[in-house]
């Protein structure tokens, strides 16, 4: 029984006889977290230097505000713990508008001309993980709150894993309410057609964890790239890893 790094093989699932297996996405099967970290960092950096606003961005402010929430509401949330207001605008706004939704919209444009001149691939761990649940038939989704998940996922050769997205496209369509709230998680396993409490949810960020736990899931597993493994239980995992190679079946038993 292996216990270095993050991992906690105690309270880990096999995930290989779970009813269905719904994953985040940045983070937890790509490295495009650090990607939108960058994005944000690029942004907030220009904000905060326009406004004047105090203390200055940091990497703790993304997993404190950002990580894991839909674009727009990441902005607000970091906005607000710096008791700054501005109107929320519309999603068509575009990029230089002083609006949440403008923000947000400049930080999408640096995050895609990243992606597109640097492409992806998945973690290696993450990438043998999805190779070992498909022969095992074990159905999966993602539930992402990107609005670039199918882009992300097509780009690191991995979208035919998935029978399921729950992205940030389908959550603004459906009005659901952004990861802490259960909605996505909740939404996923009804598309997958799974009950909650025989999934097991994979991720990386506190909203993301605190999502699935409300949501009911049976095992929540953290991925800890970051947040904290302390933060992550604190939030609802279950169990920690740091890399999802200690998921595989032989690692789970």
């Amino acid at each position: 029984m292996r216990t270095s790094g993050g991992l906690v093989p105690d309270t880990l699932p096999d995930l290989h006889r779970a009813a269905g297996v719904l994953f985040d996405l940045d983070g937890v099967l790509t490295p495009t977290a650090e990607v939108h970290m960058r994005a944000w960092q690029k942004v907030f950096d220009q904000v905060f230097a326009r406004w004047g606003i105090e203390p200055p961005y940091t990497d703790a402010d993304y997993f404190a505000y950002v990580d894991g929430k839909k674009r727009y509401d990441g902005v607000a949330s970091l906005l607000r713990s710096r008791n700054v207001e501005i109107p929320w605008g519309e999603v068509s706004d575009p990029p230089e508008a002083e609006t949440i939704c403008g923000i947000g919209n400049r930080k999408n444009a640096a995050f895609a001309t990243a992606l597109r001149s640097e492409g992806i691939a998945p973690y290696p761990g993450s990438l043998a993980l999805l190779r070992s649940l498909r022969d095992a038939g074990v159905p999966m989704g993602v539930v992402s709150s990107s609005k670039n998940a199918e882009e992300v996922l097509a780009s690191a050769g991995i979208r035919d894993f998935f029978r399921i997205v729950v992205d940030g496209v389908v959550a603004e369509r459906g009005h659901l309410a952004s990861k802490p709230a259960p909605d996505m998680f909740l939404e996923g396993a009804r598309m997958l057609g799974v009950e909650p409490a025989a999934a097991v949810a994979v991720e990386d960020a506190v909203a993301g964890v605190a999502s699935a736990a409300s949501a009911g899931y049976g095992s929540v597993v953290g991925v800890d790239r970051g947040a904290g493994p302390d933060v992550l239980r604190a939030a609802g995992a279950t169990g920690i890893v740091d890399d999802l190679a200690h998921l595989l079946a032989d690692a789970a038993r």
